[in-house]
């Protein structure tokens, strides 16, 4: 039903029902009208503010939980930069407020923080111009292909290909085929490196680019990258770097200077504006110099008079890919997050990332088969196959974490590794934290072989133990019910 906003001619404002729904019902198709009166309960306002206070003490959060879930880093976001994106000068702006005289825009401090990210960004990856406008992680790598499709189309080229290790993130696959490129998988080597001489064989002059994740989703720096770069320029390919997990290598290697030619950032793994939940997102667009041109537009420019200002002055662009100019609010988060560390500080945050991940493996794969048995980078990726000789899978692993209170690592993901258990502290997490968390998983261990059958009645202590979870997903049903 209509609510009807009126003003009194006493200048107070208010909300009132329409005197009939006639014109309502009017509105709207018959078959979608109501038979019945709606079964709402009815309780009272404290009733109600309970109900929606346990359910949100059910959730694990990182606010509440430790959250060792792989391939997503960065978790939490420090409670300062959520400070800054609410400062009431930046929240409030509009990016169509007026110019003033001499051409000076409302937005100049806007403007001047989008320019600083850029260059900032620059400096930390080695590219040479970047884009703050797409608004996810998936979007910034769908952007980065348009780029790599411009360039080839600029210069003639005939390609039809795109070349990614079968250890990539579901999006590098998915991004490629939106392009319009047929992707071809390379398998990885005993040491969890792209097979090079299976590359060797997939290249082509119909080769686009390649797209990689370094270190890759198995926790592990590539160390072929320099030929596998050389490779892959021979055919006048464009190397792609999927900057999930940037913040294994910033301020240690930039993806630039090895051979990358083009990337994006998520800056919910780096740079800890708030990740999930389906809300707006980040995804900043670096490229070098063969690439540059064929940024989308608006660009934020500095004139010869020091002022900042948005151009449209691009001819080779590929065109608008958002409104305006990005989620601002996350990249003031991002921004904030920098400065306050500096370099030293984003170096120290890699430091901490590798020593807290490698530090958790070595205490771990006495118990659990290590995938790979190398050096790992942010994140560590073992396989739970003694435990599923015992008849305890990955899956109820993650279930009986739930009980201690942890939210569960990442499962089945690498999809080459068997009963994959993928876990990533981050730099955010102290020792105290991993190492409970290490105990656990210690304890499981020895359950899976005094009492495996108990993990099939795990979790206990959640409203729901053991859905099916693939019919949950595809059979939702929601209903209202009271919290007694």
């Amino acid at each position: 039903m209509k609510l009807i906003f009126e003003k009194s001619v006493q200048g107070r404002r208010g909300f009132r029902l329409p005197a009939s729904d006639v014109n309502v019902k009017a509105e709207i198709p018959a078959k979608y009208l109501r038979v019945n009166d709606a079964q709402l309960p009815e309780v009272s306002e404290l009733d109600a503010v309970r109900h929606y206070t346990h359910l949100s003490q059910k959730n694990f959060s990182i606010d509440t939980h430790f959250y060792p879930l792989g391939s997503c880093t960065m978790k939490y976001n420090p409670k300062f930069t959520e400070g800054l994106a609410r400062v009431s000068s930046f929240m409030n702006l509009h990016p169509l407020l007026p110019q003033l005289e001499g051409g000076e825009t409302l937005t100049q401090g806007a403007l001047e923080v989008l320019y600083d990210l850029e260059q900032l960004m620059c400096a930390m990856t080695g590219f040479d111009a970047f884009t703050l406008q797409p608004l996810a992680g998936a979007h910034g790598e769908l952007t980065g292909i348009m780029l790599m499709a411009a360039y080839h189309q600029s210069k003639g080229n005939k390609k039809k290909y795109i070349i990614i290790p079968d250890s990539a993130h579901g999006t590098n696959p998915a991004s490629a085929a939106i392009a319009g490129y047929e992707t071809i998988s390379i398998p990885s080597d005993k040491n969890g490196n792209m097979d090079l001489a299976k590359l060797k064989e997939a290249i082509t002059p119909e080769v686009a680019g390649l797209m990689m994740t370094v270190p890759s989703t198995l926790g592990l720096f590539e160390n072929n990258i320099d030929e596998i770069a050389k490779l892959i320029h021979g055919v006048d390919g464009i190397m792609y770097y999927d900057g999930a997990n940037l913040n294994a290598v910033l301020g240690r290697c930039r993806p630039g200077d090895i051979g990358f030619d083009v990337m994006h950032i998520n800056t919910h793994k780096t740079f800890t504006t708030p990740h999930g939940g389906g809300g707006p997102g980040a995804g900043p667009v670096g490229v070098n110099k063969k690439l540059e041109k064929f940024l989308p537009i608006s660009r934020v420019i500095r004139r010869s008079n020091g002022q900042f200002a948005l151009s449209y002055d691009f001819p080779d662009s590929i065109g608008y890919i958002a409104p305006f100019y990005g989620n601002f609010g996350l990249l003031i988060r991002a921004y904030g997050y920098i400065l306050m560390l500096g370099k030293q500080g984003l170096i120290d945050t890699t430091n901490h990332a590798v020593l807290n991940a490698n530090y958790m493996k070595e205490r771990l794969k006495p118990y659990y088969k290590l995938a790979y048995e190398r050096i790992c980078m942010h994140e560590s990726v073992f396989s739970a196959t003694l435990q599923a000789d015992r008849g305890v899978h990955a899956i109820d692993l993650a279930k009986y974490l739930i009980d201690q209170g942890v939210h569960p690592p990442t499962v089945y993901f690498p999809l080459i590794v068997p009963e994959a258990i993928m876990i990533e502290p981050t730099e955010s997490e102290s020792k105290p934290v991993m190492d409970e968390f290490i105990d656990f998983m210690i304890q499981a261990d020895q359950l899976s072989k005094d009492n495996p059958a108990v993990f099939k009645d795990f979790p206990k202590t959640m409203p729901i133990s053991r859905p099916d979870e693939v019919k949950a997903a595809r059979d939702i049903k929601t209903s209202f019910f009271h919290h007694s």
